[in-house]
Formats: C-alpha cells, structure tokens, sequence
C-alpha cells in the first residue's frame, strides 16, 4: 500500500467514527449533553456484574448504580443501547417504571431523592450487543477466534459510548468514583477488566467469575472486558510513586513474542513519568492485554494488537525512521493515561485534549531515548497525515468530535508552542503541571486553554483560535529590498501574534510579526523559517 492510500485509509476510519455530520437528532442531545435527568445526580460507585456467553455472542446482568443527590429529582437516566435490553430496574426493593426513549431510559422513581442522600440502584439488562464491525474505530463487542480456535472476546467504544454494551451514565462529564467489575466466563478462558483483581469466583456450572476492582475514578469508555486463552507475566517498576505493578497478559502462544515486545512498557514509564509526572493510577497497576483489534487506552487495562512489531502495524507513522523504532500501540495508548484517562474531556468535542497531546507524546517519547533532533523530526514528519478539512473542535452537546486533525496537527500545534515559550524546563513544567492540576479531573478545552496561558505568561487565546477552530496554517508573507525586510501573518485569525524563529542567510533571528506589516534591517536576501514552527511563508 502506497503511503498516500494508508494515511488516507487511518483518516477515513478516524471520520467514520467521528465524522463531518451536521444533522444532529434527539437522540444525539441526549446522548451528548447534560440533560436535567442527569444534572441532578452525582456518581459515586458502580458495580457491574455480568456474565458474558461467547458461544450465544451475548450478555446478562446488572449494573448497581450508587449516587449522591445533588438536589431532588424524581427521573433518572441511565443510557443503554439496542438491540440490548433493559429487564427491570429495582430501588429499595421496588421495581420502577422505565420510560424508554431510544438508547436514553427514563426511571420514575418513587422513594424521596433528598439532597445530599445516599442512592443506588439496579438494573437489570440483557442481550446480543453490537459486534464491532472495525474495532477499534467501530464499536461494541468483538467476538473472534484464536488461532488454536479459542473463544478471543474484547470491547472497545470509545465514540459510540460505553453504553454499547453495559447500562450507565453515558456521558464524560461524570466519572464514577470506583468501581467493582464482575465478569463471569466459561472456565476454559481468562477475563482481564481494569484495576486489580480482587477475586476468581469457581461455579460449578463451568464458568468462573472474575472480580476486579478500580480505585480511582474511571471514564465509561476506559471500562473493558477481555476474555481469552491468556497467560500472565508482570514486573515491578520502580516509579516516582513508589513500585508500580505492571502486569502483562498474552495468548499463550504469543507469550516469548510477548516478553521481548512489552520491553517498551518500562521504557515507556521512565520517559512519560520524566514529561507528564507520575502514572495517575499506582493503586489500580498497569495492565497490557492483548486483544484481537488494534488496541485501545482502557484506563489500567490498555488494550494491545500491534502484531508485536515496531512502528504502526509495521509502520512508521512520520516517514522518518523514528517511528520504528518504538511499539506505536504501547507507546501512544499508554500516553493516555495522562491525557485520557487522567486528564478526561468533559465532551467529546474536545477531544484534542486526548489525541494531540498523545500524538505529541510519541516525538517526546524519541526524544527521550534518541535526542531532542529525533523527536523533532518525528512529529514535523507526521505532518504528511494533516488534512485541514475541519476545525479540531467538534460540536458540543451532541456526542461528536472534530477532524482527525486533532492527532497530528494537534501534536505540531504542541511542538510549535513549545518554540514559542522557548524555554524546555517550564515546557516539562507545563506538561507535568497539567497532570497534577488537573488530576483525576473532567476538562474544558477554554480551561486547558487558560492553564497553558496562565503558567507560561503568554496570552495565547489567538493562538489556540488558530489552531483549534481553524482550518488555515499561518502563513508568514514577506518581500525583501534594499537590505529592509517587510513582513506580517496572513491567512490567520484576528490578533494572532505568534514569535517566529527564522534564518536570514543562515543567521537566526527572532520576529514578531503580526496582520499588520512590520519592518526590520537585516542583511541578506534569503529568508528561510524555522521547520519546528507549523507554519507557512510566502514571498511577495
């Protein structure tokens, strides 16, 4: 496959999931905005008890549902998606009525919901859930076959929402506090979910159940399930925290392979840990498991198919060489522990707060091991994958994302930043300080935004307008004579006034330029832009 068709095939995927649709239903603001039914109540703590039949490809069980109340309510609403079912809902004792609307039902609820009690809830569902079609771009359950014939069984939802395949509040800006994961499966297999295992529960039914539970609060697209013919190995790292568990499971056929590639793991910790500060989730360990799709950023619990071979599927992403140099999968679906499952957007429109710093943190990853020049050349290469064909931020309150732009034009957007503040220890600063300020935290794009601003000193509001909710690069227009060089941004937002370093004759200077015409003595007649800088010029 020529280079052109694959990121072309990696854009379509992307657009498939979160594309350029402008027809928004009901169903889409009930699925992406804070509706009254969920403004009312806070989470506090789910148990999600299922029992999962690869031979029937379905599912049944419950989810326990606790919360506080915020103020009093009397319809709550829990999101579930067809063709799964909603069997019953129980509070106290007492069975509910449910107004169902589509994937959002609607409880009546009979017992007082005072402000600042206590509730919980259950309830009870069933059913075949959607079988991911292209996971992970395409959603839901996949049910495979390993190469011994053994049941290979995973989710993946990320977009489509976790409510694919378990009942719960299904939007981000609510993350349950903890979280107990019961999964019961036949015998023969391993079930792998997020945090630590509690527990395997032996029936004498075949099937075995298996308990994990999550300390830290968790977004509803990082839960998962994953069932296979697994065996496990693990390590101790030795963190900013203290001694990190990390635990590996493969197919055990895969187990030597596995050994040898999961090396990028440690590696990944000593470098991450070093730019965005200690791994957000020391009490739930870290886990990779392997899973019959690409892979995926389950909080605790990422999810691995890269083919245990370098680069993307075998790929290097930035056509530099640097890409093969690292697992792609490991590396970038680790990268969201800070930024993802740390660090959660409150709405999907943002979320260039997931991929751009993610796709940034592959060229910091290089530049660890290999060298501030390396990682240069690894994100300016990535630059080959931009489309500009939609702003980055997506539509609010309906459940959509931007352009796929948000992965590698937001990592140049990022790398470009960092020349403007021009100074690599208050950038680490910025980055780690993001990952504690906002720890274990929901965000807005306005208030990364302004952290960013704040802690650099630099008013960069026309900068993430240009960015972010534009589709045009800067471009620096220029004319020289007569030793006096003239110049100024066009092609750019109002106020956009970003620093630029260029090379005159091969000497460097810093401009300043602005929409309005500037005017500098130089010597020379050869201007040539800094490359770290995503920007263009044109010379008049």
């Amino acid at each position: 496959m020529n280079k052109f068709l694959f990121f072309l095939l990696i854009f379509v995927s992307f657009q498939t999931l979160n594309g350029q649709n402008n027809s928004f239903t009901k169903q889409d603001s009930l699925r992406g905005s804070i509706t009254p039914e969920r403004a009312w109540w806070d989470l506090t703590y789910y148990h999600l008890d299922i029992s999962v039949d690869p031979s029937t490809k379905s599912i049944k069980g419950k989810n326990s549902v606790h919360y506080k109340v915020l103020k009093p309510n009397s319809v709550l609403q829990i999101d579930l998606q067809a063709p799964l079912m909603i069997t019953k809902v129980t509070q106290n004792g007492e069975e509910l009525s449910v107004d169902h609307q589509g994937n959002a039902h609607f409880i009546k609820l009979k017992s007082d919901q005072k402000k600042g009690s206590l509730q919980s809830l259950d309830v009870y569902y069933e059913g075949q859930p959607k079988e991911a079609k292209r996971a992970p771009w395409d959603g839901g359950f996949s049910w495979k076959k390993d190469d011994n014939g053994n049941d290979f069984v995973a989710t993946s939802c990320q977009g489509l929402g976790a409510s694919v395949w378990w009942p719960n509040k299904d939007h981000m800006y609510d993350e349950v506090d903890s979280m107990l994961i019961s999964v019961r499966v036949p015998k023969a297999l391993m079930e792998v979910s997020n945090g630590q295992l509690r527990g395997v529960e032996d029936h004498k039914d075949g099937t075995n159940t298996y308990h994990w539970f999550v300390n830290n609060p968790i977004n509803n697209y990082g839960v998962n399930v994953n069932i296979g013919d697994y065996v496990h190995f693990s390590e101790d790292y030795n963190g900013e925290k203290g001694i990190l568990k990390m635990d590996y499971y493969v197919l055990k056929y895969n187990l030597e392979k596995a050994k040898q590639q999961f090396k990028d793991a440690p590696r990944m910790m000593e470098a991450f840990e070093h730019w965005f500060g200690p791994y957000p989730f020391y009490e739930d360990g870290y886990k990779l498991v392997e899973v019959p799709y690409l892979g995926m950023e389950h909080q605790s619990s990422v999810t691995y198919g890269n083919g245990f071979e370098n680069g993307y599927l075998g790929r290097d992403l930035s056509g530099t060489g640097w890409g093969l140099k690292f697992d792609f999968i490991i590396i970038h679906e680790s990268a969201h522990e800070w930024f993802a499952n740390n660090i959660t957007y409150k709405d999907i429109a943002d979320m260039w707060i997931h991929e751009s710093f993610t796709a940034y943190a592959e060229s910091i990853f290089v530049e660890y091991f290999y060298g501030k020049k390396a990682g240069a050349e690894y994100v300016i290469g990535t630059r080959r994958g931009i489309q500009n064909d939609a702003p980055i931020i997506g539509p609010y309150d309906v459940n959509q994302s931007g352009s796929g732009d948000m992965y590698y034009k937001g990592a140049n957007m990022l790398h470009t930043l960092r020349q403007w503040i021009n100074n690599d220890i208050q950038w680490r600063q910025i980055l780690r300080g993001l990952n504690e300020s906002f720890y274990h935290q929901t965000v807005t794009t306005e208030e990364i935004e302004n952290y960013i601003s704040k802690t650099s000193g630099i008013d960069l509001s026309a900068f993430f307008n240009q960015y972010l909710r534009d589709v045009r690069i800067p471009t620096l227009e220029y004319r020289i004579k007569d030793q006096q060089l003239k110049y100024r941004w066009i092609n750019t937002v109002s106020g956009f006034n970003m620093p630029v370093h260029v090379a005159i004759n091969g000497k460097d200077l810093w401009l300043t330029p602005t929409t309005d015409w500037s005017t500098a003595q130089i010597e020379g007649n050869e201007l040539q832009i800094d490359v770290d800088f995503y920007v263009k010029s044109k010379k008049l």
